[in-house]
């Protein structure tokens, strides 16, 4: 029997930022449209054909859903050549098709790619999430925390006033009591329409960002996306899923979950190597969004291995015809 290939991450890491590139360019035309569907498709299938081109055998593991919710890129679907190997991938082609289609920031493309079994196969429900940047002691906060516990416990390790701490807080109406403990704590809130990978992503780089700390519920496949950066980046986090009902556990059980209230930490949220690539679509504090000039495309994309530590920021500046 031939032995599995290596997941050589090093090799792979420029494809996968083809990869993100691609799906950038393909919704770049959508910006400011105002069709959110377009826009995602659009990503979606430059995203697909690139993916087809690479050397691996890869398995969408966070993808655009179910098999009957997604023609393509759906959860389960094979990609790549099928000559390289075996991977997991998560992805998302477009985070932000509302920020994309009204062209507001911090629209990404995202995809991360580890060896097979390492990502957690989070279900399409809700995940509770908290996350920090790096330089803390470990479990310096944590989800068994309120939000005040949170923010003077963080405060305490920064060596700072609770009113120094700044949040990042997905603008939702679940959010509103925590919003509401948040602001007696003083500490400054940036409220996000949307995008919470990136909005964990600004705790990693919390000298540019300004924010220290990201707590509240998303998606949960969105927060495997984001435990894949942090892990390249450094930070802590963790997540809880969240169930609603009946059809929710039973994705869970699906997905091979049979432990509920599980907390995972980042490293059960992404246990091997990874690496991760994210293309800016409109201008955020991560990346820039495209710029468009007579005959080209510009683009962002920032590149990153856990294996190394490594951040690798890239301008594409594309010929378009």
């Amino acid at each position: 029997m031939t032995p599995p290939l290596d997941f050589n991450d090093r090799m792979l890491s420029l494809g996968l930022a083809r990869v993100s590139e691609a799906a950038a360019h393909a919704s770049a035309l959508w910006i400011g449209r105002g069709d959110e569907k377009a826009a995602d498709q659009a990503a979606v299938n430059a995203m697909r054909d690139q993916l087809n081109m690479l050397d691996i055998t890869g398995v969408v593991v966070i993808g655009e859903g179910e098999r009957d919710e997604a023609p393509m890129l759906f959860i389960g679907e094979e990609v790549g050549t099928g000559n390289g190997p075996e991977v997991d991938i998560a992805l998302d082609p477009l985070e932000g098709t509302t920020l994309t289609a009204k062209d507001m920031p911090n629209a990404l493309t995202v995809i991360a790619m580890a060896p097979r079994g390492t990502l957690l196969h989070a279900p399409d429900v809700y995940m509770d999430k908290l996350a920090i940047g790096p330089g803390y002691a470990k479990d310096v906060v944590s989800l068994e925390m309120t939000p005040t516990e949170r923010v003077a416990a963080l405060a305490a390790a920064k060596g700072c006033k609770m009113s120094d701490i700044a949040l990042c807080v997905l603008e939702r109406p679940r959010h509103e009591e925590m919003i509401a403990e948040l602001r007696e704590t003083g500490a400054s809130i940036r409220l996000i329409t949307d995008g919470d990978v990136a909005g964990v992503i600004h705790c990693a780089e919390a000298d540019i960002t300004g924010i220290d700390m990201y707590m509240g519920s998303g998606g949960a496949p969105e927060g495997v996306l984001a435990a894949a950066a942090l892990k390249c980046m450094g930070g802590q986090m963790w997540g809880k899923l969240m169930f609603r009902n009946d059809d929710e556990r039973g994705r869970a059980a699906k997905a091979g979950i049979t432990d509920l209230n599980r907390i995972y930490a980042r490293d059960e949220l992404v246990t091997g190597d990874v690496i991760f690539a994210a293309t800016g679509v409109t201008d955020g504090s991560i990346v820039h969004g495209i710029k468009r000039e007579p005959g080209y495309l510009t683009t962002e994309t920032i590149l990153m291995r856990s294996k190394t530590g490594s951040v690798r920021r890239m301008i594409y500046r594309n010929p378009v015809k």
